[in-house]
């Protein structure tokens, strides 16, 4: 395989195919379905990585080799080396509601410990009443969503590519 930057990129979407196809492929075998669908948040997060290293790479700024996105997608990087790309891959992961955003939470949240389910803190004295629990549950991730967030980050790609050809 080349050395070229975007050679990790192309490999790490393809990867992130492959465990979407094999989780299509589960018949709802729930190991299956969690397995798959961490496979394929790692590939996409190195996905991601890889697109900022072809950025970063292209500009040539310090930040080329960084070992996470968060190290090379933050305000001071961005001060220190401006580039569009980067600007609008920023502003994809601050905002909350976007793809990305929501990308790097779930990948985040598969180094986190299992939690048990809070349950409802009840008053024995109180029978009559049920206690309501209002802990925000995380959301689940499904496959069509997966499939989303692949397709914009190969488009993403795609037109980044461009604007950094060099003529």
């Amino acid at each position: 395989m080349a050395q070229e930057r975007y050679t990790r990129t192309n490999q790490k979407i393809f990867f992130a195919g492959l465990a979407l196809d094999a989780w299509a492929a589960s018949g709802g075998v729930p190991g299956r379905i969690q397995a798959e669908q961490e496979a394929c948040l790692f590939h996409l997060y190195g996905a991601m990585l890889g697109l900022c290293h072809e950025v970063t790479g292209f500009y040539r700024t310090p930040q080329a080799d960084a070992g996470t996105v968060e190290a090379i997608l933050n305000r001071p990087v961005l001060d220190a080396n401006p580039t569009p790309e980067l600007a609008e891959l920023l502003e994809l992961a601050e905002s909350p509601s976007s793809w990305l955003a929501g990308l790097l939470r779930h990948y985040h949240a598969l180094f986190e410990p299992p939690r048990a389910p809070a349950k409802a803190k009840q008053d024995p004295g109180m029978a009559i009443i049920d206690a309501v629990s209002l802990d925000e549950k995380p959301t689940e991730l499904t496959l069509e969503q997966l499939q989303a967030w692949r397709g914009e980050l190969k488009a993403l790609v795609l037109r980044f590519r461009e604007s950094m050809t060099e003529w």
